[in-house]
């Protein structure tokens, strides 16, 4: 079973949300918060699988919740829902250490989709996040070397840049011709190794290091 924390500041939001997340038999609904220091409060203790995170909240804002929540060493995943389709809110969101990205007028199936995936150590990210996180990250100024590529195999630096081309692992397994199984094997060691949490990480640290470019 699948906890999810609910954070947003209109109660109707969380309440429209939770309808939809516990209508699966797979999936509950363990809290609720209005804000930020409320989200924070409760992932500490209710240790929720996945946090469905609002931006725009007094108090202290879901970025900076994400922030803070993500720092922990058993993180949950965040989700990041809003209203606003702005590279501001989606660079922000994955500076964070967000898991995903979805706006509220998603359909309930996208919903559920989305916790789906993030609770199933995956990430949600889309070919169309991907090239903007590569119009963002790509033409940045490269930080230092990370000791961490030199680890890397061959063929892990292989998966890896598909992975950042935004290819789904079945894309990959297809591409390097290996099964679907050796391309997650792949991926969790490359995750190891550069010390992310997950393949949304993972792209922006790519770009981030000039390991990748456009």
């Amino acid at each position: 079973m699948t906890r999810v924390l609910l954070v947003d500041d209109q109660t109707l939001v969380r309440t429209g949300f939770r309808v939809i997340l516990d209508a699966q038999p797979d999936l509950e609904v363990v809290g609720e918060a209005g804000d930020g220091l409320e989200a924070i409060a409760a992932s500490a203790e209710l240790a929720p699988d996945v946090v469905c995170m609002d931006v725009q909240m007094p108090g202290l804002d879901g970025l900076e919740a994400t922030r803070r929540i993500t720092a922990s060493p058993e993180a949950p995943a965040v989700l990041v829902l809003t209203t606003f389709d702005r590279d501001e809110y989606l660079f922000q969101a994955l500076e964070a250490g967000a898991s995903g990205f979805l706006l509220k007028t998603a359909s309930p199936e996208q919903l559920v989709d989305a916790v789906r995936v993030l609770a199933a150590g995956d990430a949600l990210l889309s070919p169309a996040v991907t090239r903007r996180v590569i119009e963002r990250f790509g033409t940045a100024s490269a930080s230092p070397p990370d000791p961490g590529f030199e680890e890397l195999t061959e063929r892990e630096a292989d998966v890896f840049r598909l992975l950042a081309d935004g290819l789904s692992n079945a894309e990959i397994a297809a591409r390097l011709y290996v099964g679907e199984a050796t391309v997650k094997t792949h991926i969790s060691n490359i995750l190891l190794k550069l010390g992310v949490r997950d393949r949304v990480q993972a792209v922006v640290h790519a770009y981030r290091s000039g390991f990748v470019r456009p």
